[in-house]
């Protein structure tokens, strides 16, 4: 913990808010020369930070505290109807946990960005960002890989770390989406967290007031990080 504390941070300019329309957004990254590696990188989750590629960052806007740090406690979790049938209707799906992105990756996130973020801000064509963005030197990433007759559906982001799983990033194919492929990544990932003996996966950030995020409170009990630290979210 004591590693931690003397980290230097840098202010990002202010730039407008992929979460909500019309708010002014910026961030505070740890210092890119800190040397980070999976514990201190866990230890930074805990106090509401974030990675993009290789740069740990939190929201650190003027007039804003929506982005609120989420994790779910596996122990405690309890699937709801509406989960229970996602993993119902994907029993005809194949796992793998994969250690590089190729063509076939790329390939889907163009699809993905395209179909479901045309306007988002995301490249599609820049095959560089999309390596730069879901890959990073430091952390053990996991490309957790959904086909179906060993065709690529869905694609989770997945860093493992020593106590916890973290939620990086999920695409998929927007034809597919009535499977809801992002909520059964995170299905996965919970049971995975279990059978593992962790005790979190984190969600990264919550905003009660985007719809884009909604789906995450749906996932109960869900702990979020407040002033006096972390606590169960009382819906």
């Amino acid at each position: 913990m004591n590693d931690v504390q003397p980290v230097r941070l840098y202010l990002s300019a202010e730039h407008a808010c992929g979460y909500l329309a019309g708010r002014i957004a910026r961030s505070a990254f740890v210092d890119p020369q800190w040397r980070l590696n999976p514990p201190r990188y866990e230890r930074l989750l805990e106090l509401g930070f974030r990675r993009s590629g290789g740069h740990v960052y939190r929201p650190h806007c003027r007039d804003c505290a929506c982005c609120i740090p989420a994790r779910i406690p596996v122990a405690q979790f309890h699937p709801n109807r509406a989960q229970r049938r996602c993993l119902k209707i994907n029993t005809d799906l194949d796992l793998t946990l994969e250690h590089t992105l190729g063509d076939e990756h790329y390939a889907l996130y163009r699809k993905y960005l395209l179909g479901r973020h045309a306007d988002g801000g995301m490249d599609p064509d820049d095959r560089h960002a999309f390596h730069g963005f879901l890959e990073c030197p430091w952390a053990p990433v996991r490309y957790w890989c959904f086909r179906k007759n060993g065709r690529l559906l869905s694609v989770a982001v997945v860093d493992h770390l020593p106590r916890a799983l973290s939620a990086v990033y999920t695409f998929f194919d927007p034809a597919a989406a009535s499977r809801s492929l992002g909520t059964l990544a995170v299905l996965h990932q919970i049971q995975h967290a279990r059978e593992e003996g962790l005790s979190h996966v984190y969600l990264g950030y919550w905003v009660p007031e985007s719809r884009k995020m909604a789906y995450k409170q749906r996932f109960q009990p869900l702990e979020i990080l407040g002033s006096g630290g972390w606590s169960l979210d009382r819906q």
